[in-house]
């Protein structure tokens, strides 16, 4: 009879802190022993031949089977999605159930997980996108639905169908203070984009490459630090997505350095695609549309510096597909405007071969940097460490044996998302995950599939450390209750 369920012999285990050599026992989907020459058997064993086992991915930022603020279904729904992230080596995804105008949000959670349950095939948490903040909603389905495990929440500050206004953003970060919950915001500003847009479409400039002029640089960086200063008012924690450009990041880095408790994200766009990408002939630049849009080399070199230094905790996909169609991209056609296209560009399986080929192979973070970007901040930050996002004993087995050494020309046709592109084409990458695990199933060997829909399960989220507040709001609210005002936390 075996003593485990699983070992992985020879490996190089890499975590966010160390790198070690030895063998991993997996028994009832947990690991259970780390050392070198572990003893007994396995009912299932695999020699990694000295190559490099890291945790599983956890990715905290993909859309899936989630309509956009226009209507627009994403190309992916649980199936397609969670089997494309597996190929990629990530075994958590982290997806919206996206609140739109009118809805209960308690229904909307209810709407997801009977989407996701039977057809994930790795594990799985959610985020709330709040649009629409009632008395309801702020007294009653939020309160309850944090303490259910649902303890991170997206708000926008763009997008008509979307955007909430900053009386409501306090309002949400006032609530999150006070609950536990972290929310994350997409800060650009919505007047600024809708102006840009509104002359350049008047004047015929509809094409995708305008929608990089549109979503001008300063609008980003406007609304960083007005949401930055909308989270300090108040003493909320804040993470803001997506972020590609330069002045913002100096403004999220320069809040870190002010001991605010406020955290960064970007994505393979911002490392990998520029504006240029979108110069293409007719609406075909739509492919590479995403908000906020890449920018140039320089803005790629401040987010490699913020990925290098610390300024950005994590490094998602942002994975909002849709096919290049009057069903996806481009709803009207080859007439489509730039502020008609659906945005987003897909990324769930691509996201950790890019960075592991253009960070730590070319040097410019470490691999327990790659670690922390991929996995373990995210576990961190959204209440999920250390059951996901690390290699110890007690966590869940989730890892991926990685071949450094192996050369991959991306190609839609060998990923296993449903979108029908890829933004990367053709480009050349260093490194991919050759088997992996989740949960102490090989759900990926071979380049095949062994996972089952729905085999993959729902995470509740705990109370976050990153959540907590400092206990400094501002001044003035500090100086309200020398006038016998009631506490508004």
């Amino acid at each position: 009879m075996a003593d485990f369920d699983l070992i992985v012999r020879n490996a190089k285990i890499v975590t966010a802190e160390r790198q070690t050599e030895g063998d991993i026992a997996v028994k009832g989907g947990q690991v259970v022993e780390i050392g070198p020459d572990i003893k007994g058997k396995g009912t299932r064993e695999i020699d990694a031949g000295g190559k490099f086992v890291l945790p599983g991915g956890v990715d905290s930022h993909c859309h899936i089977e989630q309509k956009s603020g226009f209507g627009i279904m994403c190309a992916d729904d649980f199936y397609s999605g969670t089997v494309s992230a597996a190929f990629g080596g990530t075994t958590t995804v982290i997806p919206f159930a996206a609140q739109h105008r009118g809805m209960s949000l308690r229904q909307v959670v209810k709407d997801y997980h009977e989407a996701a349950t039977p057809k994930a095939v790795i594990d799985y948490a959610f985020h709330l996108i709040v649009t629409d903040p009632t008395e309801q909603v702020l007294g009653q389905e939020l309160p309850a639905l944090i303490r259910d495990g649902y303890t991170s929440f997206k708000i926008y500050m763009t997008y008509d169908a979307m955007k909430v206004s900053d009386y409501q953003i306090l309002d949400i970060l006032a609530l999150a203070r006070r609950d536990g919950a972290l929310v994350m915001v997409h800060a650009e500003n919505h007047d600024m984009i809708q102006w840009l847009a509104h002359h350049l479409i008047e004047q015929g400039h509809g094409a995708p490459k305008f929608h990089a002029i549109a979503h001008a640089r300063v609008a980003e960086a406007e609304a960083t630090n007005r949401a930055i200063s909308l989270a300090r008012l108040v003493d909320a924690p804040l993470l803001l997505v997506h972020m590609s450009e330069i002045e913002a990041i100096e403004t999220l880095r320069q809040a870190q350095k002010k001991g605010l408790k406020i955290f960064g994200e970007t994505c393979p766009q911002y490392i990998a695609l520029t504006a240029d990408d979108m110069d293409k002939p007719g609406v075909e630049g739509a492919m590479w549309c995403c908000s906020p849009p890449p920018r140039d080399s320089e803005a790629q070199e401040a987010v490699w510096a913020a990925l290098k230094d610390g300024t950005f905790q994590t490094f998602s996909s942002d994975h909002a597909p849709y096919q290049f169609n009057e069903k996806g991209k481009i709803p009207k056609g080859d007439k489509t405007t730039f502020k008609e296209m659906a945005n987003g560009v897909p990324g769930l399986e691509i996201r950790l071969p890019i960075l592991f080929s253009e960070g730590v192979q070319k040097g410019r973070i470490t691999l327990q940097q790659f670690v922390a970007l991929t996995s373990a901040n995210h576990a961190k930050l959204y209440g999920l460490y250390p059951k996901k996002g690390t290699i110890a004993v007690g966590s869940d087995a989730d890892f991926a044996i990685w071949d450094a050494d192996k050369d991959v020309t991306v190609r839609w046709a060998d990923l296993h998302d449903n979108v029908g592109y890829s933004p990367y084409e053709g480009r050349q990458l260093k490194g991919w995950p050759i088997t992996v695990v989740s949960r102490g199933r090989v759900v990926v060997e071979d380049g095949k599939l062994n996972a089952e829909r729905g085999s993959g399960q729902f995470l509740p989220c705990a109370s976050p450390d990153s959540a907590k507040p400092q206990g400094q709001t501002a001044p003035e609210l500090q100086a309200m209750s020398r006038f016998g005002l009631k506490p508004l936390f």
